[in-house]
């Protein structure tokens, strides 16, 4: 038998990009700790638009803090609402690493301009240009200095499928982006997240709040605690967290959380809190379901995946219609 998650993993709730006053949120660094803390989080990634910064000084014994910042690129400098353009996290390695990726003067507004000669910039100062081969160079250079990076929002971002083919270098994409759920109720992304498996491509899924508090919570527009990530490092360290999300020791989501996911042999077993709905999808037009009775909720199934399954994600879902995913697994990862 293989554990895809295991029943003796320690899970934390993690939210993974976040704004502050630091650049267009409206909740101090310290204020956010408060707010994710008294919600049980454990792990939080305060993501300001191309501000490198670490957030280490917020880290007890309870609550970690993973070094990043949100870059974009646009196909013009300015923000237009009819024009695509992509945003993309940068997490880092190490905590204390500021680098500034292809640094370009017209997107860190949020930096005052004394400051500039400070940032520690790496990779190439041109423009920056929304072309699958600047932005997979984009990446590469992140990657070389430390950074994995992730694919945010794809719903908002407007880009067509056939263009995110064929960039190359994420290691996970947002499968709720709540900030963007909210306003659309189209950023969930799970039927995306197939189309990118069934065309060969290999990465994890996420979700997170993209939280900017212009709304305190009780408002209908509040953008706080509707998308996490269960991250299940071997030790509550930076280091571990790191690597439980750059290995993909994580799942996703929206208010469900999973148990235990199992296989033996061509079996898959799945525990998870009440739900009602269990499916797994393996790259068909059907996935395997089981759905709870009218009234009533499920906790765990059991199903046989055909020999011909490409992978298998197991996605679950409460009677809100909020989701919860695993990412995928692919045949080499498994015993069938």
């Amino acid at each position: 038998m293989k554990y895809l998650i295991s029943p003796e993993a320690k899970q934390y709730k993690a939210n993974l990009h976040c704004h502050s006053v630091i650049s267009d949120g409206k909740k101090t660094p310290q204020e956010l700790k408060e707010m994710y803390k008294s919600k049980g989080y454990s792990i939080l990634s305060i993501t300001d638009h191309e501000v490198p910064k670490s957030h280490s000084y917020l880290n007890d014994q309870d609550f970690i803090t993973i070094t990043g910042y949100e870059a974009y690129i646009r196909v013009r400098p300015v923000y237009d609402v009819y024009e695509r353009e992509l945003h993309i996290n940068l997490f880092a390695r190490d905590p204390e690493n500021l680098s500034y990726v292809c640094y370009n003067p017209n997107f860190c507004k949020y930096i005052d301009k004394s400051q500039h000669d400070k940032l520690q910039k790496v990779g190439s100062q041109r423009p920056r240009k929304l072309t699958v081969r600047y932005v997979n160079k984009f990446i590469k250079t992140a990657k070389k200095h430390g950074y994995i990076v992730a694919y945010n929002h794809p719903w908002w971002s407007m880009e067509k499928e056939e263009v995110i083919l064929k960039y190359d270098g994420f290691f996970s994409m947002e499968m709720c982006n709540y900030g963007s759920y909210k306003s659309s109720l189209l950023e969930y992304n799970g039927a995306f997240y197939d189309k990118l498996l069934l065309s060969g491509k290999r990465l994890f899924c996420h979700s997170a709040d993209d939280n900017h508090n212009v709304y305190e919570e009780g408002h209908p527009e509040f953008d706080c605690f509707g998308g996490f990530t269960m991250i299940m490092p071997t030790e509550f360290t930076y280091d571990a967290i790191f690597k439980a999300m750059e290995t993909g020791e994580m799942y996703s989501s929206m208010g469900p959380t999973f148990k235990e996911v199992s296989v033996n042999g061509n079996s898959i077993h799945i525990e998870c809190s009440d739900v009602k709905r269990i499916m797994v999808f393996t790259g068909s037009k059907t996935p395997l379901i089981k759905v709870a009775n009218e009234g009533e909720t499920i906790n765990s199934a059991d199903f046989e995946v055909d020999n011909r399954a490409r992978y298998v994600r197991v996605s679950v879902a409460d009677e809100k219609s909020r989701f919860a995913d695993t990412r995928a697994f692919f045949r080499d990862e498994l015993e069938f």
